[in-house]
């Protein structure tokens, strides 16, 4: 709930309508797809996941498909370094027991 509400204020601040805020969230969390993210969010997107996810994975070409949407080294760096450190974040909260809101601990 913390990270959709500071999302919300993001899109507003972007103009973009109040009534795609929940869908687009809705679709971040289930990882879906949504029509008011731009090809370069997508492709940071897939990056994160992937970094996240499956980081012994990760190859030159995952920097290259960021380079294509027009990020340069430092806006790649910048990537890289914001997915791991929430990461690092998030396992600290996993390894004191903090508890996930309702919504994301759900099966």
């Amino acid at each position: 709930e913390h990270h959709g509400a500071g999302l919300r204020r993001l899109l507003a601040s972007k103009h973009i309508s109040t009534d795609d805020h929940d869908a687009l969230i809705d679709a971040l969390v289930s990882g879906g797809d949504h029509h008011v993210l731009q090809n370069i969010d997508k492709a940071i997107l897939t990056y994160a996941v992937k970094l996240t996810q499956t980081p012994s994975n990760m190859t030159e070409e995952d920097v290259n498909q960021l380079r294509s949407q027009g990020l340069d080294d430092r806006g790649i760096h910048d990537v890289c370094a914001i997915t791991a450190y929430f990461g690092f974040v998030n396992r600290m909260a996993d390894g004191l027991g903090v508890e996930l809101e309702q919504r994301f601990g759900e099966e």
